[in-house]
């Protein structure tokens, strides 16, 4: 699998852990970046880098980070067909896959230990879309609202 990841400096140690998970793991990792720790750097620099690097890459996924993941969620939400969510544990990882066909994954730094992480980051990678109706008819919703600014029809 392609994946894209991207954070900032309260991510940075857990940043380059998940790069080396992944690629022991036998994905191609793009780190986009930081490539140093700087005190000062801000997210919006890598995260949307991240984020339109899955856009652009059909079938990969991508990992965003940050100190809570916030931010870093809120950013790679605006580049357009991404879906993005925030996971805090492995059965929200799952759950965006399966019910949002989400492609970008976003976790706090400051929040999560390493192997817990490793364990959202591979459960997100590994889950795939559930194709049910009722879920693609609500992604839909949301990217036709996206595209045009049409609102959903009220029942």
């Amino acid at each position: 699998m392609r994946v894209h990841i991207g954070g900032d400096h309260a991510a940075y140690d857990l940043q380059n852990a998940l790069v080396a998970f992944l690629e022991e793991e036998g994905h191609e990792v793009t780190n986009h970046g930081p490539h140093a720790y700087d005190a000062l750097d801000d997210y919006p620099v890598y995260v949307l880098r991240a984020a339109e690097g899955v856009a652009a890459d059909p079938g990969s996924l991508g990992v965003v980070l940050g100190g809570s993941g916030n931010g870093e969620q809120m950013a790679a939400n605006k580049v357009t067909g991404i879906r993005c969510a925030l996971a805090y544990s492995t059965e929200l990882a799952e759950l965006a896959r399966q019910h949002n066909d989400a492609q970008v994954v976003s976790i706090g730094g400051r929040f999560t230990a390493l192997e817990e992480a490793k364990e959202i980051v591979a459960t997100f990678l590994a889950t795939p879309f559930t194709g049910e109706e009722r879920h693609q008819r609500r992604i839909d919703m949301v990217s036709d609202y996206e595209a045009d600014g049409s609102l959903p029809e009220l029942p």
